[in-house]
């Protein structure tokens, strides 16, 4: 499984960590927050040696209840660290975490490889033209609402079956656009309670359906925290855990904040397969 990553190939036939950069003050994890461009730099450069495959940047929080900032907000935060990234690690493969056409737009033209789209195109409906304009991987991530109000919504019959109609609605419409390289994201947190988000990991295999690359994120979240009763900063123990259960189930893509640990996990996995 070979996705084109702006110019560069992505072996997906064995799973890959992606590194999280937040570029933001309001993080759920504040040990994961970067404020300045040096910084930027060496937590980019340490994620890379650990075993890092690609580089998820975002400038805006989607923890539960996060406010949406304004486009200037968001590309003053982002644009300087694409850059300097880009200069200090010229071979990475960058993914921008956004939901919007513009800072899509300016990261892509800065050298950027992936868009990762929480809101599925809800927010902006312009972004997957970017996509195809741009012939970049397209994160689709399943999500109701916004991050202010997302969990209000978290009501389902079915969460699997209803996820997997969403996919399959959403990919129709994707493709139908000229874009084939499309990762799938459950969505793990984001307006699902965390039974939802258990039953989304337990069946994790039927994302295999579509034939897309299947990224979980579930480093560090409030479901480990509530469930083992720990804080973001503990949680490294429980999404290490999870980590492995996921890779069974099909994970391509790990998103972690700890990039050695993620890596590890799948060393792990890879010699008992």
């Amino acid at each position: 499984m070979i996705i084109n990553c702006n110019g560069q190939l992505l072996d997906l036939s064995s799973p890959v960590v992606m590194g999280i950069l937040n570029i933001t003050p309001d993080s759920f994890h504040k040990d994961s927050r970067i404020d300045s461009k040096e910084e930027a730099i060496v937590t980019a450069q340490k994620m890379v040696a650990d075993g890092a495959k690609i580089l998820d940047l975002g400038a805006m929080s989607s923890r539960p209840g996060a406010d949406m900032i304004t486009a200037e907000q968001e590309l003053d935060r982002i644009l300087p660290i694409v850059n300097a990234i880009r200069e200090a690690l010229p071979r990475t493969i960058l993914s921008i975490d956004t939901v919007r056409s513009s800072v899509a737009i300016a990261c892509l033209e800065a050298g950027a490889h992936i868009i990762n789209d929480i809101s599925g195109a809800s927010i902006d409906s312009e972004l997957i033209d970017v996509i195809a304009k741009y012939k970049v991987p397209y994160i689709l991530m399943h999500m109701k609402g916004t991050p202010d109000n997302m969990q209000s919504q978290a009501n389902y019959e079915d969460v699997t079956m209803e996820v997997l109609a969403y996919m399959s609605n959403h990919i129709k419409l994707i493709r139908a656009k000229g874009i084939h390289d499309i990762i799938v994201d459950p969505g793990f947190g984001f307006s699902k309670t965390d039974e939802h988000n258990f039953k989304l990991m337990q069946q994790l295999g039927a994302f295999k359906m579509f034939d897309c690359p299947i990224l979980a994120g579930v480093s560090r979240k409030s479901t480990i925290q509530r469930t083992l009763d720990v804080d973001a900063s503990t949680a490294l123990n429980g999404t290490t855990a999870l980590h492995m259960y996921l890779l069974e189930r099909g994970a391509n893509i790990l998103r972690a904040h700890d990039v050695k640990e993620a890596q590890e996990v799948i060393m792990l996995w890879e010699k008992l397969n």
